[in-house]
């Protein structure tokens, strides 16, 4: 199911910057039980991501209101919204955009989650890497054309899910998840102040383990930094939480991290 600014739709204007630019952003919700997981994060990633592409959309409460009907209907699956910055002209310039666009979408919960839960997921290091950039990074634009050539890469392997760097090397995230190592009492995740999408589960997770036992710390970390570590699991807001199994040579049997984790995140609202 669509719906385009509150109308049951599927088809965008084609002067509308989203498909011209690719100038908005998105987030993807888990919806559990008729309820949106998680709703006032999403919504705060949408406001700050609006904030920093200057899109002035205000429509919050018209959002939520949607989003909440939209997976009470639902009951179980995924929820996605996009805002751009609505209809415009042939060029750069957003200077007549007046109405930005809001796009909300239904799917099923992908199907694997479940088997990558109990087997654990194979890491591939991906060919492409993420450009650096300070001033989007962090946020989830609409400009995904990086995870787009990483997933096709990802798709002529064996593996689950690939292991990405930035251009200067560091580790930084999965093609569609984020990343956590554990060393002893140690957690570790990549820094994403020039690179990457800071997730919903990310930012849950790193306040969890803040009341902890654990120590979490954002790292620039090189590919190596993995193979010491004592497990290693990936997140997003529909997984919840993945523990990973193998990259090459190196495998993970622990869970320890995987096993506080999972029912947290499971149950988070």
């Amino acid at each position: 199911m669509f719906l385009i600014n509150g109308l049951e739709q599927n088809t965008l204007a084609v002067t509308d910057r989203a498909t011209q630019f690719g100038d908005g952003s998105f987030t993807t919700a888990r919806v559990v039980e008729g309820r949106v997981q998680h709703l006032a994060a999403h919504i705060g990633r949408l406001q700050l991501a609006c904030e920093r592409l200057s899109i002035a959309f205000s429509d919050w409460q018209i959002l939520a209101q949607e989003m909440s009907a939209l997976a009470s209907e639902q009951r179980n699956g995924v929820l996605k919204v996009i805002i751009s910055r609505g209809p415009g002209g042939r060029g750069y310039s957003g200077s007549a955009c007046v109405s930005p666009t809001r796009i909300l979408s239904t799917s099923a919960t992908p199907a694997h989650y479940t088997h990558w839960k109990a087997t654990g997921v194979t890491l591939a290091l991906s060919p492409v890497t993420l450009g650096r950039n300070p001033y989007l990074a962090g946020i989830k634009h609409l400009n995904r054309l990086e995870q787009v050539l990483i997933r096709t890469h990802l798709e002529q392997t064996g593996a689950d899910e690939a292991l990405v760097l930035d251009s200067d090397g560091w580790l930084t995230e999965c093609c569609a998840a984020n990343l956590f190592w554990r060393c002893g009492q140690e957690v570790y995740t990549p820094r994403l102040d020039s690179a990457g999408v800071n997730g919903i589960m990310r930012q849950f997770i790193m306040a969890t383990l803040a009341r902890s036992p654990y120590r979490v710390v954002e790292v620039n970390a090189p590919l190596a930094a993995i193979s010491q570590a004592d497990e290693v699991l990936m997140c997003n807001a529909l997984m919840p939480v993945i523990p990973v199994q193998r990259y090459a040579e190196q495998q993970w049997p622990a869970r320890e991290l995987y096993q506080f984790l999972a029912p947290l995140c499971e149950s988070s609202d």
